[in-house]
Formats: structure tokens, C-alpha cells, sequence
């Protein structure tokens, strides 16, 4: 049913097409908008429409019998000629783009279409050729694989690593700064670059892992490689958005989204500030030392004096109960004894410096143990310690005194230092973790030195009172003054009973 309903129309066609009057076919030729000459197998021209006449600038009578070469220009190349008649001597129509020259010498981009003509026999005849003016289209196109080349070429000389990605976080632009991101980095950065947004803009991510929606200010985004362990830039992420060039966007706008992020290497600058925050902390830290060396020199003083003062005591009120004759005398002068003793107790406790009033702040156990681990660092290396670090990466951050708890930290250190530079053991290993529990963040410090005695575990966090050479000078204070530290955070300091290959210390801090 359908093949015999199709050879109707076809039937009806070409009776409807037979029946059109000639006159109508050469009106449509004349009036064409486009230009419509008809030549020999020799190329010379037989027929022009008026259109011809517009776009060429010669008329008609100048044309007829002139070869089609008339208008050919030097600049098209031979092997555009030879491959058209190539196509055309196989009776194919050939279609290309050649530059044209006008009757005023002027040049223009013909579109050109050239057709073989047959006759009953299949034997050329004459050429059909249908040309259009495509130079300012030409223009166009130039000036935009310009610009194009040009925006490449700016983003390519540019510092900064670009990447463009689409709706579905795929790239689909990268400049040159990227690329050579990418190789120092040995990875493409795209990936943890996204999951760090992710944490910080959730919210901007739909459910199928869409792209944000909208851009997002400089963010300090860290990315560490193979060579390179840790580098730093500035991201920042700008929409941009391309229209739909389908012929379905023609009346109606359509656009898609892309996100542009923006890399700039602050990896020199973090690296400066770093050193500046080391410097500070270690500058605070020597001045906490010095401020807590003369406490303790005071605090010694003040026990040593405690100690007779009290026997002064205990002899005036034995004095005075005998209350035998002639003993006013010397209960005076135990009583000058004992307001000198006071006053003495008095000046050296008024002596004592303030500890330092300090704000609680969110901060991260893991950059503060780094920090302090690291004003270490040429200690740890004249005595060939090996440090075995494993901070938990998603640690959450907790409210604390900075600086507390970086000197807490470096008494820490200092003192599994002074135990492993004490052992005569060939491998000298520190160990330091932080993780996370259901109730508190723990941090561990694990040497493998002498270790502390189990009667002593306890001992250690008394006043001056220590486990190590007292020729090295120490008080025995630092341990006291972490317990005091880790107490004021509400936390917990105990030294490890059943690690016995070393010293084992675990403080826990409680989510405030």
C-alpha cells in the first residue's frame, strides 16, 4: 500500500512539472538572488543572471563567450582548480571556496557549486555554476579562530592554572599553566580540587554531582603530588555561559554553563608566612620558656624557703608554750625570724610572673603539633631521630588556646627528646599520631627510650620532680606545667602503663 501511493506522487510530480510553462524556470533564474552562470565543457560562459552581474561587476554582454577564468585570482592555489576538474571530468559536482576578483580588481570568497549538465546520451553538455559572496562570513570566521587564538594564546602565557569544566565536572578547556600543574603534580588536580569545594559549598553541588551553579571567591586550596608534597593556590571559580548555536535555540535562547577555576601558585607566600608563624611561635614559646624557667627558679626558691621557715615556726610556738624565764628574748627574735621569713615568701611569690591571659580560639591539633614538631627539626636531625608522623587528615578541630597547647606540645617533644638523646640505642624512633574517638581527640607521643619506671608514672607530673640527669638541668617542672595546661582544657594527660618498649604519652581532648 505505501510503494503504490509513493509512485502516485512521483507520477503527479512529474505530470505537475511537465505541465510548468519554460518561461517560469528562466523568471527563476533572472531573478535568482544568487549568482547563476552556465558555461561549455570549455569553461567559456554561455549565460549569467543578473545576480552574476552584481557580485562579479561585469555585465552581461562583457561576459558572454569570456572564460570562467576571467575571474579567477593568483591566490587560489592550483590544486584547487585540478581537483575541481578532476571531480567535474568524472561527472561529479564539485563544491569548494575559491578566491574570486571582481571587474575592479577587488577580491572576494566565492561559495561556489558547480554541476555537470547531461544530456539523454550521460554526456556533459555545459556547467551549471551557483556562487555566493561569503566575505564578510569569512571575516567573521577569521575574526573569531582569531580571537579564539588570541584568548589561547593570553591563556596560555598566563601564570595562572585555568580549567574549564561542563555541568557533568568534566573538563573541556585547560591552558598551559594547568598542564604543567598536572605533570608537577603527577595527578590531574581536578579531582581533589572538587571534593575541596565540595566541603566547603555542599550546598552548591546538586545530587548528581553537578557543577556549582554560581561562582565562589579566592579560597586557599592546599594539593600534593608525588614530587611535590604540598602545594598552595588561590582558586576561584567563575559561570560562564555559551549559547546554544542548534538550530532548536534559533528563536528561543538556550545556553549552557560552564564553571572557569582559576588557579594562582601561593605556594612561596604560604611558605613565608609559615616561616613567619614558626618564628613567632618560637619566639612566644622562647619567651614562655624564659618567663616559666624564672617560675620555676622562684617556685624552688619559695620551697627551699618553706622548709625552715616552718621549723622556725614549730620552734616559737614550742617557745612559747614552755614560757620558761628568759625566753622573751628569744621569742623575739624568732618572731623577726619569722617576719623576715614572710616577707621574704612575699617578695619572691609577688616575683613570680603572670601567666599568660589567652583567648580560646577553633583550632587544628594537627597544625599545631606540625608547628611544633618543627621548631624541632634541627634537634631531630643532630641526633638522628626518626619521626614516624600519622595525623588523622579529617581531624576535627577543637576550641583551645593556641599557644598553650603549643607549649604543651614542645614539653612533650622535649622530653621524649631528652629521653631518646639519653638512651645509647643505635635507632632513636618518635612517634606521633592524632585520632579521632567518639568523645575525644587523642594525640599520642611515643619514644623509644628508657622509658618511665611504673612506680614513677605517677611521680613524673609532681613538682620538680624528674627521671632525667639532674646535670642537664632539668627541674622537673615541664611535665607538671602540661598537666596543668591539658586540666585548664578540661582534658586528660597520662603516661601509657602498658607500653613498655619506651614512653608512651596520650592526651585527650574532649569536643567542647
Amino acid at each position: 500500500m505505501g510503494e503504490s501511493e509513493n509512485l502516485s506522487r512521483a507520477l503527479n510530480f512529474q505530470a505537475a512539472f511537465e505541465h510548468l510553462p519554460p518561461e517560469i524556470f528562466r523568471l527563476a533564474v533572472e531573478q535568482a538572488a544568487v549568482a547563476i552562470s552556465i558555461t561549455d565543457t570549455r569553461a567559456r560562459i554561455v549565460y549569467s543572471n543578473p545576480s552574476f552581474s552584481r557580485v562579479t561587476g561585469y555585465s552581461q554582454e562583457e561576459l558572454l563567450g569570456k572564460n570562467q577564468s576571467i575571474l579567477s585570482y593568483r591566490v587560489t592555489p592550483k590544486e584547487v582548480y585540478k581537483n575541481l576538474w578532476d571531480e567535474l571530468k568524472e561527472q561529479k559536482p564539485w563544491k569548494g571556496q575559491l578566491v574570486n576578483r571582481r571587474k575592479d580588481g577587488s577580491r572576494y570568497v566565492a561559495d561556489l557549486t558547480i554541476t555537470p549538465v547531461l544530456n539523454n546520451q550521460k554526456e556533459t553538455t555545459h556547467y551549471l555554476a551557483v556562487q555566493r559572496d561569503v566575505t564578510e562570513k569569512h571575516q567573521l570566521q577569521s575574526q573569531v579562530v582569531n580571537q579564539q587564538a588570541l584568548i589561547e594564546s593570553a591563556l596560555d602565557t598566563t601564570q595562572a592554572a585555568m580549567v574549564m569544566v561542563d555541568a557533568q565536572l568534566q573538563p573541556v578547556m585547560t591552558n598551559q599553566s594547568y598542564k604543567q600543574l598536572e605533570q608537577k603534580l603527577c595527578c590531574p588536580p581536578l579531582e581533589p580540587l572538587l571534593l575541596t569545594l565540595k566541603k566547603h559549598w555542599p550546598d552548591r553541588f546538586g545530587s548528581e554531582g553537578k557543577a556549582l551553579t554560581q561562582g565562589f571567591y579566592p579560597l586557599e586550596v592546599c594539593l600534593s603530588g608525588q614530587e611535590e608534597p604540598e602545594l598552595w593556590f588561590h582558586c576561584s571559580g567563575e559561570i560562564i555561559e555559551e549559547k546554544d548555536p542548534s538550530a532548536d535555540a534559533f528563536y528561543q535562547t538556550k545556553s549552557k554553563q560552564y564553571l572557569l577555576l582559576t588557579l594562582q601558585d601561593i605556594s612561596h607566600l604560604k611558605h613565608q608566612q609559615k616561616q613567619l608563624q614558626l618564628t613567632s611561635l618560637q619566639a612566644l614559646l622562647a619567651e614562655q620558656e624564659r618567663l616559666q624557667s624564672v617560675r620555676e627558679a622562684l617556685s624552688g626558691a619559695l620551697y627551699q624557703l618553706e622548709g625552715p621557715l616552718n621549723l622556725v615556726n614549730a620552734a616559737a610556738r614550742l617557745v612559747s608554750r614552755r614560757n620558761e624565764e628568759g625566753s622573751e628574748k628569744l621569742l623575739q627574735l624568732l618572731g623577726d625570724v619569722q617576719q623576715a621569713g614572710q616577707e621574704a615568701v612575699s617578695q619572691l611569690t609577688a616575683c613570680l610572673p603572670e601567666a599568660l591571659q589567652e583567648e580560646t580560639q577553633v583550632v587544628n591539633l594537627n597544625e599545631l603539633l606540625k608547628n611544633s614538631l618543627s621548631l624541632l627539626t634541627p634537634r631531630l636531625l643532630t641526633a638522628g631521630v626518626v619521626v614516624d608522623w600519622q595525623p588523622q587528615s579529617d581531624l576535627p578541630r577543637i576550641k583551645a588556646r593556641p599557644t598553650a597547647l603549643a607549649t604543651l606540645f614542645k614539653q612533650l617533644l622535649d622530653n621524649a627528646l631528652d629521653a631518646l638523646e639519653e638512651s645509647r640505642s643505635d635507632q632513636r624512633d618518635l612517634h606521633l599520631q592524632t585520632r579521632q574517638h567518639q568523645e575525644f581527640i587523642e594525640v599520642i607521643v611515643q619514644d623509644n627510650g628508657p622509658g618511665i619506671p611504673t612506680a614513677d608514672q605517677l611521680r613524673v607530673f609532681e613538682p620538680f620532680f624528674t627521671t632525667h640527669n639532674q646535670s642537664n638541668k632539668h627541674l622537673g617542672m615541664g611535665l607538671t606545667l602540661a598537666q596543668e595546661i591539658v586540666i585548664s582544657h578540661q582534658g586528660l594527660l597520662e603516661v601509657d602503663p602498658e607500653f613498655n618498649q619506651g614512653c608512651r604519652i596520650k592526651v585527650q581532648f574532649p569536643y567542647v
